[in-house]
């Protein structure tokens, strides 16, 4: 077999043979090139005159992974292990020339190569964990052999794209080659192993890092202690730790064994399948069917933020670390003192992590301008506005904003809720304002909304989305009404868990089976984080609700040491006696009948409800696709990833039982669970959300 000609090239320079792979976008393990390798390393073997092997990909990167589009397909050409033999089995020197990226089955490649050397800019790493699976082609059994057990069981629960000087600390790169030198670099290394006869170094047969390990099981015990709370309810860490053990414990081919058993139990199970999900959302999320790819963006070279408070200083931030400066407003000169003293003390926090310098920190505080005029936005290519969320107080920034900023100037509101119609009203450019919300804290938070309004021109969408993009974001397009998507749906859930309160159900109750659903916090955890006394009123409030109750008995949330839970001095919660009387209370004044109810009735009453709304957002073409639901609700809410987001989650219940179980709430509860019409079509037609165009 020769290499496959449109992918692999196989030619010889003085002895050594090349074998060039070319299969853009990232040289990933599709069927052709594996036909390729496999066919240029018999060619290598067949040929007496070729005396090592070098393997080099053109392009931007070395094999960056597998091609994940075949997951679950009809396998093509030949299986990767047959190549991987092939490589490992050959009788002469193969060396591995990276650049780019070595990742997953290209790093496991790499592995089974003789030697590697690398470009010093280049990254590998094994980040089948973020897939919700693990190495399946002996990436679990070679790298603990030569990084060590600990480091391999970071890199691979991580993901971590491990850089090239580090790659060859640990003894995963044997030499680096200069930049634009890597071909001549990696021809002059296996010269060099020729000469000097070199074994054929076989990884698998490398023991002396896990002899080290053997008879220490606390390594592993530690470990996992360690990183639990980051990987709770993911399955994916734990079986990647189990085929480190096993490359402990056993010999190579029962750890085989063990990574191809747990391989396909991920590989076939709900966790993956979401992830993969996940992983595909978050690319097409930026895909605007009605905004063409080519349409001219505006340039950002300049950005004002109006309100120097918790969002505004979080949003300077973003732009800052990407050397945007951005001149902040504030209306006093305390406020704005204020404002940038909390920039610099969240910069100065993450250097003493070791995640910033000292020099990072300064230059990226001196991006950070503070002003008490808005007249000093006017030359400002993106103007954001992040005050208080008050329509008229909005309105009458806009208006100002419009007598000030230069033609051509985005007007951005940050608002999480209101009608950015109404405040584009306020102005002469109304195709000039989008919405631009941001979670917090915006410096930390992944997700923005990007809230078109009726009259928002092509260029502001495409800028909006370019420049949310720039900054890290995962950025969502989503139309303008109450809530818009994330917070609409947020509200759905939280009317039903104020309503179980008074029916039955503890706030700790709620709370507990949503955590252990795998969000981050249930709403009243996250209502005492955030302070209940957001939107609340003390002039205004006459008990009406418990929240009511709770804000005028100062049990405002974890500032104030109590709210729907009690606090200790580090903010550990307790249930509260205080709190279950007073609901108590008002379901006896209201006349309701209280019960007990299962965890299973509780997630249906939390969680349909979101599917409902929804769905019914697909419906009014306030979202894009269900996938963009979805990404909204992981990049902005703590959905679990491995449940993958609220629709995806739907399809994996069945939107029949979906349905079926909200027509049975709504007997029981009311119109609050009417399904949305387009899920009865949908159910009554077969229909996935995709086949419906969502």
């Amino acid at each position: 077999m020769s290499p496959t000609p449109e992918v692999a090239q196989f030619h010889v320079i003085n002895g050594i043979g090349i074998l060039s792979l070319d299969s853009p976008p990232v040289n990933a393990l599709s069927a052709a090139v594996r036909t390729g390798l496999l066919g240029g390393m018999q060619q290598a073997a067949a040929d007496e005159a070729v005396r090592a092997v070098v393997l080099i990909c053109r392009g931007r990167t070395f094999i960056a992974g597998a091609d994940i589009t075949e997951f679950g397909g009809k396998p093509k050409g030949p299986g990767l292990g047959e190549v991987q033999d092939a490589i490992e089995n050959l009788d002469k020197p193969v060396v591995a020339a990276i650049h780019g990226t070595a990742l997953g089955g290209g790093l496991e490649v790499a592995l089974c190569c003789h030697y590697r050397v690398a470009l010093e800019s280049a990254r590998c790493g094994l980040p089948e964990v973020n897939l919700g699976l693990l190495p399946g082609a002996g990436g679990t059994q070679r790298l603990p052999r030569l990084v060590g057990v600990e480091r391999a069981l970071e890199m691979m629960t991580s993901g971590r794209h491990v850089p090239a000087p580090e790659c060859l600390e640990l003894g995963l790169v044997d030499a680096l080659a200069p930049e634009g030198e890597l071909e001549s670099g990696a021809i002059a290394f296996a010269e060099r192993v020729v000469a000097e006869g070199r074994p054929l170094r076989k990884v698998r047969e490398i023991d002396g890092k896990l002899e080290a390990a053997r008879g220490r099981p606390e390594i592993f015990e530690e470990f996992r202690a360690s990183i639990a709370r980051r990987t709770r309810g993911f399955l994916a860490p734990e079986y990647n730790v189990r085929c480190i053990e096993a490359a402990v414990e056993q010999d190579f081919a029962g750890g085989m064994a063990v990574e191809q058993r747990l391989f396909r139990e991920l590989l076939t199970g709900p966790q993956s399948l979401a992830q993969r999900h996940v992983f595909f959302a978050e690319r097409e999320i930026w895909k605007i069917p009605d905004v063409p790819r080519d349409t001219p963006k505006i340039d950002i070279q300049k950005v004002g933020i109006i309100g120097a408070g918790t969002m505004g200083g979080g949003i300077a931030m973003n732009f800052a670390n990407i050397g945007i400066p951005v001149s902040l407003v504030e209306t006093s000169r305390e406020a704005l003192d204020r404002g940038l003293a909390v920039i610099r003390a969240n910069y100065e926090r993450t250097a003493s992590r070791g995640r910033l310098s000292a020099e990072d920190v300064e230059t990226r505080t001196g991006l950070i301008s503070g002003s008490l005029a808005m007249e000093d936005l006017a030359e400002a290519d993106l103007v954001i506005e992040a005050v208080f969320e008050s329509m008229p107080l909005k309105k009458e920034i806009f208006a100002r904003l419009d007598a000030i900023a230069k033609p051509g100037a985005i007007l951005a509101s940050n608002t999480s809720a209101l009608d950015v119609n109404e405040i584009a009203a306020a102005t002469a450019r109304p195709e000039s304002v989008i919405g631009l919300h941001f979670f917090s804290p915006a410096n930390v938070m992944k997700l923005v909304e990007v809230v078109r309004g009726d009259a928002t021109s092509d260029a502001v969408i495409a800028t909006s989305m370019a420049v949310s993009k720039r900054i890290g974001k995962n950025a969502a397009l989503v139309g303008v009404c109450p809530g818009f998507v994330g917070n609409r749906i947020l509200s759905a859930r939280q009317i039903q868990a104020n309503r179980l309160i008074l029916e039955g159900a503890m706030p700790w109750d709620v709370d507990r089976v949503l955590f252990d659903f795998g969000l981050p916090m249930g709403p009243f955890a996250m209502s005492d984080l955030a302070g209940l006394d957001i939107g609340w009123n003390k002039k205004t409030s006459k008990g009406e609700t418990v929240r009511d109750v709770l804000c005028e008995m100062d049990r405002r949330g974890q500032k104030t040491g109590a709210g729907f839970y009690d606090y200790d001095e580090r903010r550990n919660a307790t249930p509260s006696p205080i709190v279950e009387k007073i609901i108590q209370d008002f379901a006896t004044r209201d006349g309701r009948k209280t019960r007990n109810f299962s965890d299973d009735e509780i997630l249906a009453r939390c969680v349909y409800p979101m599917i409902n709304e929804g769905v019914k957002i697909l419906a009014e073409g306030k979202a894009i696709r269900a996938s963009d639901i979805d990404v909204i609700w992981i990049s902005g809410y703590g959905w679990p990833v491995y449940r993958g987001g609220p629709m995806f989650y739907a399809e994996q219940v069945g939107l029949g039982s979906v349905l079926s179980r909200l027509q049975d709430l709504a007997k029981e509860y009311g119109d609050a669970f009417a399904p949305a019409p387009l899920l009865e079509e949908m159910v009554a037609e077969g229909q996935s959300f995709r086949d419906r165009g969502f």
